[in-house]
């Protein structure tokens, strides 16, 4: 990881089905500037998503990075284990709109990605949206709030 503020630094992690896209990803956040925390995996062998989803959430509640990007071959999996985490709101998303619903309306820190879902050319695109899309607050704040409650 390049030496920077956490706030500029984004986490990337996927299963062995996201390393390409991974990649591709790790480029377009450099070239905006970002410092990235790549989590890994490094190369195509097998792996659990399960492990990379915790290992993301976990960097992000320790401060390691502001947001993160997740991936596997639908998004959901990896996606669902980060959800496992308090201080995490990761949303999955297919297009530029969800994509920017995920954060204009929910929040989310982590941005969720299926790599057998989605070109690399509209991911980055998604990724571009996710990154410069505010929160919008006002009524969608409470509904964010319930979110990291249990009944």
């Amino acid at each position: 990881m390049a030496s920077a503020a956490p706030e500029n630094t984004i986490a990337l992690a996927a299963d062995h089905a996201g390393v390409a896209l991974k990649a591709r990803l790790k480029r377009e956040l450099e070239k905006r500037g970002h410092a990235v925390l790549d989590l890994g995996p490094m190369d195509e062998s097998s792996v659990d998503y399960p492990d990379y989803g915790h290992k993301l959430a976990r960097a992000i509640e320790q401060g390691q990075a502001s947001r993160g990007v997740a991936i596997c071959g639908t998004g959901i999996g990896i996606t669902i284990a980060a959800n496992r985490h308090p201080k995490i709101r990761a949303g999955v998303a297919w297009n530029i709109e969800t994509a920017r619903l995920v954060r204009e309306h929910n929040d989310a820190n982590v941005l969720g990605l299926g790599a057998r879902q989605v070109d690399p050319e509209m991911a980055v695109a998604m990724l571009n949206v996710f990154l410069d899309t505010p929160f919008a607050g006002g009524r969608h704040a409470g509904r964010v709030a319930k979110l990291g409650r249990t009944e």
